[in-house]
């Protein structure tokens, strides 16, 4: 009954954030947004693209920096003054459809009850070496450098935007603009265990999961020396 629960409360969740997803995307700021997915552009990028006035385009950017989705990101030269660069935050990309999100929550929702804990960890591990072994191509032969840019490649082909970074001598990919799998995280965290897997099969070592989960998560995986 919990889990069903659990699958209600995320259903009515997920169908609220279509309808609130639509309405956005049809509007200005929407397509501001969907722009600045693509790259990072100055105020007069988004104003040709959108044909508008600057002034429209530093309306929009205003209220989008004030409700978290937007910031600048450095100055570019320009003929007679430099200008403000805009990207999306980190907590941006949560706003974007993943039409994909709530059928696999569902299925991992329906695998879940059939199996014991321990089982569905093992189902998550075996998932994440089989996506491993689609792109074996990609890390096989290379050092660990070339494993490194070999993951984060295949996380931005699934649906991620990841980033690596080194912190006191550790070692961590992040993902830089939410999470593919938050669908499935929401209710069953046990869904970071698919990259944990593939990442550790990518970089031939052992990587550990440092993620937070819920409806604002943020990847982080330790990678192993």
């Amino acid at each position: 009954m919990h889990d069903e629960f659990k699958m209600s409360e995320y259903h009515n969740w997920g169908m609220q954030r279509i309808g609130w997803n639509r309405r956005l995307f049809s509007s200005t700021r929407g397509r501001i947004l969907a722009l600045l997915r693509t790259e990072h552009r100055t105020v007069s990028d988004l104003a040709a693209a959108l044909q508008l006035t600057d002034n429209a385009v530093r309306a929009h950017l205003l209220s989008l920096e004030r409700d978290g989705l937007v910031q600048q990101h450095g100055i570019r030269s320009g003929t007679r003054k430099p200008h403000a660069v805009y990207k999306l935050s980190d907590d941006a990309e949560h706003v974007f459809p993943k039409a994909y999100g709530l059928l696999l929550a569902h299925l991992v929702n329906a695998i879940g009850t059939r199996l014991t804990a321990r089982a569905l960890r093992a189902t998550m591990y075996e998932v994440g070496r089989d996506v491993a072994e689609d792109h074996v191509a990609q890390f096989r032969g290379k050092n660990r450098h070339g494993r490194i840019k070999a993951a984060l490649d295949v996380l931005n082909d699934l649906g991620g935007s990841a980033k690596f970074e080194e912190k006191n001598g550790k070692q961590f990919i992040y993902g830089r603009d939410g999470c593919p799998l938050a669908a499935v995280t929401t209710s069953h965290p046990e869904g970071c265990l698919i990259v944990e897997s593939l990442l550790s099969r990518i970089m031939a070592v052992r990587v550990k999961k440092c993620c937070e989960c819920g409806h604002a998560p943020r990847c982080c995986f330790e990678l192993g020396h």
